[in-house]
This record gives structure tokens, C-alpha cells and sequence, in this order.
């Protein structure tokens, strides 16, 4: 019995299989890590920011928000959403408004009844899907 060389037997793959795969695999790592970095950045600079930063129960039909607002450029058209709930946490009130500029504003939310909380949703402008 005499052993034969696999190469022999099975036939040898081909030089340029190695490195065709080596570069797609470069290829394939370079572009996702592309992607990715777009996408951080993308998500971390959103146009429109918003925090909540107190609110006041007037009265039986009223409450006011405090909201700050932080707009990337002056020109964006952004659009907020505050809510205001009752005792049994159902929606008495909401109000969209779209803010003039960065900085503080206060807004008054009108209610159906007493409201006991209100909560900035937060703003969005366009192209940007989630409110912050």
C-alpha cells in the first residue's frame, strides 16, 4: 500500500482563494464599522433636546410646564408634547406646541379635570423619529 499526497487526491484549492477571501472579509468589516459609526453619531446628535423641568397644578382646568429646550440650529422646525394626568392616570390634558428658540419656556396645558402630574413626552423635528 503506498500513501498518496491528498493534494494529489483531492485536487489543491486555488493561491488566489486565500487572499480573495481575506479582502472580503476586510471589506465586509470595514463597511459595517462604517455603518456604525454613522449611526452613533447620528443618534447623538439629535436637532432638538428637551428636559422637564418643573410643572404647577393651577387649578381644576389648568397646569403649567417649565421645559428647557436646546435646538442644534435656530431654523429647526421642532414640535413638543407635553401631557398632563389625573388621579387614575388617565390623560386629562395635551398640548403640542413648537418651541420659538433654545432655552426655557413655560406653557400652559389646559385640562378636562383636575390633572395631578404632567409629563413632557418631548420634541421631535424632522427626520428625527423619537422624542428627546
Amino acid at each position: 500500500m503506498t500513501t498518496t499526497d491528498l493534494a494529489d487526491r483531492y485536487g489543491a484549492p486555488a493561491p488566489w482563494r486565500r487572499k480573495a477571501l481575506l479582502v472580503a472579509s476586510v471589506a465586509l468589516a470595514a463597511a459595517f464599522l462604517g455603518w456604525l459609526g454613522w449611526t452613533v453619531w447620528a443618534q447623538s446628535t439629535p436637532e432638538v433636546e428637551s428636559a422637564m423641568i418643573g410643572y404647577d397644578l393651577v387649578g381644576e382646568h389648568e397646569a403649567t410646564a417649565t421645559v428647557h429646550i436646546d435646538l442644534a440650529d435656530d431654523d429647526v422646525e421642532a414640535t413638543c408634547l407635553l401631557r398632563a394626568y389625573a388621579k387614575d392616570h388617565s390623560v386629562v390634558g395635551e398640548l403640542s406646541f413648537t418651541p420659538t428658540g433654545s432655552g426655557r419656556t413655560e406653557q400652559t396645558v389646559r385640562t378636562e379635570r383636575r390633572a395631578t402630574s404632567v409629563e413632557l413626552i418631548g420634541c421631535t423635528a424632522p427626520g428625527q423619529n423619537r422624542p428627546r
